[in-house]
């Protein structure tokens, strides 16, 4: 016997018509509020069918609904069953990331939402973290700056170690919320900071402004930690302007000879 046999039953039964959407947002219900736990095994399909009234068609489509929703998964077996799932960040970053690619926000909404998350969780990460991870984290940053300062940087490479870095500063601040809306915007847009390495004009400048806030951080220096975030951010930009800017280079020689 379970915990899901009690006297009183775990669903309601449902109406006809939209009956699998209910069994679904009754099942969904009950793992939100707790009553399903990680882990734990929904009843059986003959249980259930009896709970909610209804067929084993009807069953069978809400617990899809559920699978595909990352909410439950189905185990094959002499111990199978649809179970609740253990979600992990991974799996609540994707789900954010693909919101934030299907809802896109103003460059500038973005930069400031990510200058305020960075100062605050730089704050935490000084107060926080562990003299080894300071250390890390300086150490990952020069090497960003390193590959940057090369004629002809791998951007891919370099996104990559940005990337790691911002996630690596998240964990530092020692609460998991930030480290997963940080996953998040990695995974879903980098606040357009692959415009300052693309550009030969900005890119070292970004690269070594790295390289001093984590040494600011490792030496436990808050406000001048501080100061190199807000001027990553006027760098950021200052270079998103200028692309955006319209150009005013004289045309093409052949077309001057010819207007001439």
């Amino acid at each position: 016997m379970t915990a899901l046999d009690t006297i009183s039953p775990l669903f309601l039964p449902v109406q006809a018509g939209r009956a699998s959407e209910e069994v679904a947002l009754q099942i969904e219900a009950a793992i939100v509020d707790g009553r399903l736990s990680p882990g734990e095994r929904l009843p059986s399909e003959r249980e259930m069918q009896s709970q909610f009234g209804t067929g084993r068609g009807v069953i069978r489509e809400a617990i899809k609904i559920l699978k595909q929703k990352g909410l439950l998964e189905v185990k094959k077996g002499a111990k199978g069953g649809a179970y609740v799932r253990q979600l992990d960040v991974g799996n609540v970053s994707e789900s954010l990331a693909l919101f934030l690619k299907q809802h896109p926000v103003n460059p500038e909404k973005l930069i400031e939402f990510r200058e305020s998350l960075d100062q605050t969780i730089t704050q935490l990460a000084i107060t926080h973290a562990k003299k080894a991870e300071k250390e890390e984290l300086l150490k990952e940053a020069l090497r960003l700056e390193s590959m940057l300062r090369e004629g002809e940087p791998d951007f891919l490479a370099t996104s990559e170690l940005d990337r790691q870095l911002n996630i690596m500063l998240a964990k530092m601040a020692r609460n998991p919320l930030f480290e997963w809306v940080m996953h998040a915007l990695q995974m879903g847009f980098s606040s357009h900071d692959y415009s300052l390495y693309e550009d030969p004009t900005y890119r070292k400048r970004a690269a070594a402004n790295w390289s001093d806030t984590a040494k600011a951080i490792a030496d436990g220096e808050l406000m001048r930690a501080l100061a190199f975030i807000g001027h990553h951010y006027v760098l950021l930009r200052k270079c998103i302007d200028e692309k955006a800017a319209p150009t005013n280079e004289p045309a093409a020689e052949f077309l001057q000879d010819e207007n001439q």
